[in-house]
């Protein structure tokens, strides 16, 4: 109980700093705003950032990985500006860091595409529509963290989709580079770390991060990391291995987010673990069992 009250101290003492100087910064620069509404400051943001996912792919291969960097700290200042008005405390780590992933999951996600038009204006309209999308969603979180309103729960099923679709391109990737076990699991922990932290975050959109959400995230974190040693050592290809893990992740997620809301119930367990086993099945089936011998 300790430990988790001096993390939430700390962490809420770090974004409060960091807010009050950005929010300082900002009322200098309002002064110079052009009166957008803040729709119009969402199609401007998704616009910018769209545009900034297909440089990357027109940049030398040297200046690639440092853009997608850049990228996602982009994304990070265009969902602060956008939802400026009502961000305090957490907010600043758990509302901003989703889109920070799935943009750094998308264009690292990019780079393993076929280099052609063909593939790259789909993929760029799609991150338009998602990163649209997923600033709505981050408003109505926003809004709800101050009072109730009708579409919360239509915003918590996009951003637990966008959650499990940034898990899959993030895990996809790591495992693409075939990079040592060891490297694998240490970045898979922080991604899945950090994704369900701020899922498990908006179930009830407190003002600090609860003991159970802390809690629930290690278990859950360990629970993916375990799964995740297992299936290094199995003879699979790396997408079914992501495909997979993806949906271990929606069930785990999925059954600790119902948990939270207090809506736990027998159907609701057979559902999750439906279709984890489903997937397990189509895993096994197509696993190149001769490479074991």
């Amino acid at each position: 109980m300790k430990h988790s009250i001096v993390i939430n101290n700390i962490l809420q003492g770090w974004v409060r700093m960091f807010g009050h100087a950005f929010r300082k910064w900002w009322k200098r620069r309002e002064r110079s705003s052009l009166g957008f509404t803040k729709r119009q400051e969402f199609v401007l943001g998704t616009a910018i950032l769209t545009l900034g996912l297909v440089l990357t792919q027109l940049a030398p291969i040297d200046w690639r990985y440092p853009m997608v960097v850049s990228l996602s700290v982009a994304a990070w200042l265009v969902a602060a500006l956008v939802l400026r008005e009502d961000l305090k405390g957490v907010e600043w780590v758990t509302l901003l860091a989703l889109p920070v992933l799935f943009t750094g999951s998308v264009s690292s996600f990019y780079f393993l595409l076929p280099v052609r038009w063909l593939t790259r204006v789909p993929v760029a309209a799609l991150y338009a529509i998602a990163i649209y999308g997923l600033l709505l969603t981050l408003n109505i979180y926003n809004v709800s963290a101050n009072r109730t309103i009708a579409l919360l729960r239509a915003a918590h099923t996009v951003g637990f989709l966008l959650t499990l679709i940034t898990f899959f391109l993030l895990t996809h990737t790591i495992l693409a580079f075939r990079l040592s076990g060891l490297t694998n699991m240490s970045f898979l922990a922080l991604c899945s770390a950090v994704l369900i932290l701020q899922s498990l975050w908006s179930v009830d959109l407190e003002a600090y991060i609860s003991r159970r959400v802390w809690q629930l995230t290690g278990a859950l974190t360990l629970s993916i990391l375990e799964v995740g040693w297992i299936l290094s050592f199995w003879p699979v290809r790396s997408t079914l291995q992501a495909l997979f893990l993806t949906t271990f992740t929606y069930s785990l997620l999925g059954m600790a987010q119902q948990y939270l809301a207090n809506r736990m119930y027998k159907r609701t367990l057979i559902e999750f673990f439906a279709v984890t086993i489903i997937v397990l099945i189509i895993v096994i089936i197509t696993t190149n069992w001769r490479e074991l011998i």
